[in-house]
């Protein structure tokens, strides 16, 4: 399929005011001004957020002694749920750098209401202040923390999904292999939106969309340039889940990919490889779409479809005896 006509329209609106530098790249700004713009444009990207309950800020104390903030949403409860809830522990993508609480709010309620289940977005920090692998243990911290925290705030945590987008779908993903390795309870799904899972970025579609579908080359190298403190992070599998030599024994697994992401390839390789460590693993392309099409509500229509898909797929983890879901 070719690509969205409303999203080529808005990348061919991006590409003229880079080129009359109006806008500068982002691997033109620093990392602080990077996330001031990403942020900012999320307001201009995205649609506002859908009802819930109530929404909590949330300190999570982490190993090295600090703490990292979080954002817990509380559905407004189904009639039949009388105990603890479900919950989606979400990481947001950015690559590292940028992203935060408030990029990924409307994504994190629309998924607490739709589902519904709590949601709680955590706010690794971010580099190059925080090189790897502080996200990564950011990231299991917050797991740890939540299974401990489970009776505090009512959660369910025989019914914890993780998820994340892009270099939150990294994070998701290497908890689940983390758990496994530590022993520590799986969860019990994982939805990954077009995650980062290549030590290099040599593929054919990183080279057909290198420029011009809203995750560029360029920018991608920045990101990882920040984060990585050298060439050997980079055959981590806590940076490149590829790298893993084995895949078994991990939570069944959404991957939604976009048909113009550079990331594309490698998300169906490491699917394949999911499946063929018997992980239970669902796979969907959206045509037309590029990377971190799930936050541009004001632009695609498919931005409410793939909340509504990952909301189903989660209802029937967290729900499997609800006869609609």
């Amino acid at each position: 399929m070719s690509l969205d006509p409303d999203l080529a329209a808005f990348l061919e609106l991006v590409e003229a005011n880079v080129m009359s530098g109006s806008k500068p790249s982002m691997h033109e700004l620093t990392p602080a001004q990077a996330r001031v713009e990403y942020d900012a444009s999320t307001q201009i990207l995205d649609v506002p957020g859908m009802a819930v309950e109530s929404v909590t800020s949330i300190s999570i104390p982490c190993r090295d002694g600090q703490h990292i903030h979080a954002r817990f949403y509380k559905p407004i409860k189904l009639a039949e749920e009388k105990g603890p809830l479900p919950v989606l522990l979400y990481f947001h993508g950015g690559g590292y750098c940028v992203g935060g609480l408030d990029s990924h709010d409307s994504l994190c309620r629309s998924l607490a209401a739709l589902t519904p289940c709590c949601v709680l977005n955590v706010a690794y920090r971010l580099a190059p202040e925080y090189r790897f692998p502080t996200a990564v243990y950011d990231a299991q911290d917050a797991y740890q923390w939540m299974l401990s925290a489970g009776t505090e705030y009512n959660w369910d945590i025989t019914r914890i999904a993780v998820g994340g987008d892009s270099a939150g779908g990294t994070l998701a993903t290497g908890l689940c292999l983390a758990s496994r390795d530590s022993s520590w309870p799986q969860p019990v799904y994982q939805v990954l939106l077009y995650p980062c899972t290549s030590a290099w970025q040599n593929t054919e579609s990183h080279r057909r969309f290198a420029q011009g579908y809203l995750l560029e080359a360029t920018t991608l190298q920045w990101m990882f340039t920040h984060y990585l403190r050298d060439a050997a992070d980079r055959k981590d599998w806590r940076f490149a889940p590829l790298e893993a030599s084995n895949l078994s024994g991990l939570a069944p697994s959404f991957l939604i990919l976009a048909e113009y992401d550079p990331l594309i390839d490698e998300g169906i390789a490491y699917a394949d490889r999911l499946k063929a460590a018997d992980v239970s693993t669902l796979v969907r392309i959206y045509p037309g779409m590029t990377h971190d099409f799930a936050r541009l509500g004001s632009i695609v229509n498919e931005a409410y479809q793939v909340r509504k898909d990952i909301a189903n797929a989660l209802a029937n983890e967290f729900y499997p005896n609800r006869n609609n879901c």
